[in-house]
């Protein structure tokens, strides 16, 4: 098993995203690390956390890719709703909401994301 070392950024940036109540695109996260690390080496880390398995990436309605926290739980599944409000363009994980879908037994199944669109509580 291939160890990946943890830095400054790559830790800063986890940070943000696990103490975000809504997912967050690599635009929200570059303007919350600031000048932390450039926009390149933000891609880098985001695709290495998604690799390690601690968050997850959100496509939006409108093709924009957000960033969100995996829940650490006996059961961990990607497999649950993602919310995307129509007003605030806020995308938060429903994790107690799983989906449930069948597949052709020839398909293999490499991921899944669901988007539900509307209005979130603060917007309704």
């Amino acid at each position: 098993m291939k160890t990946t070392r943890s830095t400054t950024a790559k830790t800063a940036i986890y940070e943000l995203i696990m103490n975000s109540d809504v997912a967050l695109s690599h635009s929200e996260i570059q303007k919350l690390a600031g000048d932390l690390c450039d926009r390149v080496t933000i891609y880098r880390i985001l695709d290495r956390l998604v690799i390690e398995d601690v968050i997850h990436k959100i496509a939006t309605p409108d093709g924009l890719l957000k960033y969100a926290v995996c829940q650490k739980t006996e059961k961990h599944s990607h497999n649950h709703i993602h919310f995307s409000c129509e007003n605030c363009l806020s995308v938060t994980c429903l994790d107690a909401v799983e989906p449930i879908f069948e597949v052709p037994e020839n398909y293999s199944i490499k991921g899944v994301n669901f988007t539900v669109s509307g209005f979130c509580p603060n917007c309704s």
